[in-house]
């Protein structure tokens, strides 16, 4: 199976990021963290986007506040999905400003954009993009679907 690159911008973005982690592990999904920014690390943020198909990795998960450039200069050096995380701040717009960023990406360099803090989904988007080859990751998540439908009847239920 191929392994999923979660990179931060900030080590501060790792209370969110950890959601992604917990999910992609409670689905056996293997997984690197690494922290590295587009401004102050370009050259490792580079390197690791533009080696990540050959060192098995499948999707890369991109969490970043502000200006957050990451996930863009992730993409640019990779054609493997890229998903961005923007993240909430407490300067400006609360996150805003991050998934303007995040989502406005020129053509040809395409990142698939979650909700503000939305790490579950960037996870879950990242086991999608890799159960197309895999079947039993597929099962997985059918699975998952169908537990959190029984989840929402029970709910409905107890109101009844």
């Amino acid at each position: 199976m191929r392994k999923v690159g979660i990179i931060m911008g900030s080590d501060s973005d790792l209370p969110v990021v950890q959601k992604a982690a917990d999910t992609l592990s409670s689905f056996g999904v293997p997984y690197e963290m690494h922290v590295y920014s587009a401004h102050r690390t370009p050259v490792q943020a580079r390197d690791f986007s533009a080696n990540a198909r050959e060192a098995g990795f499948g999707v890369i998960i991109a969490a970043a506040g502000m200006a957050a450039h990451l996930a863009g200069a992730l993409a640019a050096n990779t054609t493997l999905p890229v998903i961005g995380i923007p993240m909430k701040s407490s300067t400006f717009t609360n996150g805003i400003d991050a998934l303007l960023s995040t989502v406005q990406m020129p053509s040809g360099i395409p990142v698939a954009t979650v909700a503000v803090d939305g790490a579950v989904n960037a996870a879950l988007l990242a086991i999608q993009i890799l159960a197309v080859e895999d079947k039993d990751l597929a099962k997985k998540l059918d699975d998952k679907r169908t537990a959190d439908a029984q989840k929402v009847l029970m709910k409905d239920a107890a109101l009844q």
